[in-house]
């Protein structure tokens, strides 16, 4: 079956050939020039994320991706309306597919690896195509008779289109032009977003502003009693409060902490007499990938729970599948039973014990799917302990006064221990800034901790390796 996978790959070569594709670049390119490619990417998000989709009559009524915007770097109604998510669900599917032997892929053969990654790519613009059709046939941008069917067929032109440029923008920077993931940027330019607007926004909800620094002004301004403007400030229900912003700065120090944590096994190079180096393993040695992936599957069961229950919701399997309920603040919808309730998160304490079950499976899924994830990640990334001792085994590097016997034997056991219990640490960050109330959610949190500490270290890295300075 593994090597009917790669057949079935070796077939698509030809439409695969057709892909848009961005050139390696033929020499290193300069920190400053990475860091301006990397805005410049940003940049072109931004205004995409900007610019309304042409033929939209109604944007209106409950958003079945609410929940998971934040996460997927998606914006309504938009260019940037699919974000990241078929990327990541591409990543995700293929992952599986690897980690499960049916695509037995040799890491070490860069035709192969080649040939993988062409295929991800076209299955991420087949998913943004699938979900273009599901987003305009479920009547999110107003209903067929309404739209007409040239602007149904232009507005999924459209989505797949923007989908297949985000994809080019990740590539950019991952081939060397630019610094870090376009995906992981993108990701963190939406939660400090989120995190700056909670914080100052002067719109105001029912009399109450938006931003939580901009509501404690006013309650101090307009209260008589300064205690009941501080106890409001603090402890308002719906939107943002001061709790919630002190929670977020703990999270993000609690995060930076944590990237610390590191293994050291030392290495030398045989070819140089007395050579003596490092060999670091951290403790979350896949980085974002194991969150990401696991807020894609939920994101993914979400939509698709949503749409099945506005269509079918008379039916029992589609019931257990998840119902749902409107909320009284905002409009959206959330789910009150079935899967997809107790695979979400229970977003406070109290209702934690309120609903101990699905507080308790919950935890369960975010830890397993969060270690699982971590642990096949590595296998498809190329970060495995087989393709670590490999590597340097090929550089002539072998354990410091021990051999290559000792050095494979302890990459063995770091690696796999930092990808599955890195996998859950992660997911125990993630539930404890859910369960604090932080701003832009556990994961977002916790994504872009990761993200700015790793986007720092790289640059960090280039100035050393390079000797170049930013300014």
């Amino acid at each position: 079956m593994a090597k009917s996978g790669i057949k079935i790959l070796q077939l698509l070569r030809p439409a695969l050939a057709f892909l848009p594709n961005v050139p390696t670049p033929e020499q290193r390119v300069s920190l400053r020039d990475r860091l301006l490619w990397s805005v410049l990417v940003l940049l072109l998000f931004l205004v995409c994320s900007q610019i309304p989709l042409y033929g939209i009559r109604s944007m209106f009524g409950d958003d079945p991706m609410y929940w998971s915007r934040l996460i997927l770097a998606s914006n309504r109604g938009t260019l940037m309306e699919l974000g990241i998510g078929p990327i990541i669900t591409a990543s995700m599917i293929i992952q599986l597919l690897v980690g499960s032997k049916i695509l037995d892929v040799d890491q070490n053969n860069k035709e192969e690896k080649e040939l993988l990654s062409s295929a991800q790519k076209l299955l991420a613009i087949i998913i943004a195509l699938v979900e273009a059709f599901a987003y305009v046939f479920s009547g999110m941008y107003g209903s067929l008779a309404e739209i007409g069917a040239f602007r149904a067929l232009l507005i999924i032109v459209q989505l797949t289109l923007a989908s297949t440029l985000v994809g080019l923008l990740d590539e950019i920077l991952t081939k060397g032009y630019g610094i870090g993931s376009a995906i992981s940027l993108f990701i963190a330019t939406n939660v400090c977003e989120e995190l700056f607007w909670k914080s100052f926004s002067p719109t105001k909800f029912n009399d109450e502003y938006e931003g939580a620094f901009i509501a404690l002004f006013h309650y101090l301004w307009t209260k008589e009693s300064k205690l009941e403007a501080l106890r409001l400030a603090f402890y308002r229900d719906q939107l943002a409060n001061l709790n919630s912003i002190i929670a977020t700065v703990f999270i993000f120090f609690v995060v930076n902490y944590f990237q610390g944590f590191n293994v050291n096994i030392s290495i030398h190079n045989k070819k140089s007499q007395g050579h003596r180096a490092p060999y670091s393993i951290k403790l979350f040695y896949t980085s974002n990938m194991p969150i990401i992936l696991q807020s894609t599957l939920i994101s993914n069961l979400f939509f698709i729970s949503r749409l099945l229950f506005n269509k079918f919701g008379q039916y029992r399997i589609v019931k257990l599948l998840g119902r749902f309920k409107q909320s009284g603040f905002g409009g959206q919808s959330y789910p009150v039973s079935g899967l997809v309730y107790y695979l979400s998160p229970p977003g406070t304490l109290t209702n934690m014990i309120n609903d101990p079950l699905r507080a308790l499976l919950y935890i369960l899924f975010i830890l397993v799917s969060c270690a699982v994830f971590s642990r096949t990640w590595i296998e498809v990334s190329g970060s495995s302990p087989k393709d670590v001792f490999s590597n340097l085994k090929e550089q002539d590097i072998t354990a410091y006064k021990s051999g290559d016997k000792f050095l494979k034997y302890r990459l063995y056991k770091y690696i796999t221990i930092a990808a599955s219990f890195g996998g859950m640490c992660i997911g125990i960050l993630s539930i404890s800034a859910d369960i604090l109330g932080a701003i832009g959610s556990g994961t977002g949190i916790l994504l872009t901790c990761n993200i700015i500490y790793e986007f720092y270290e790289e640059v960090k890295k280039e100035q050393v390796e390079s000797g170049e300075s930013l300014f």
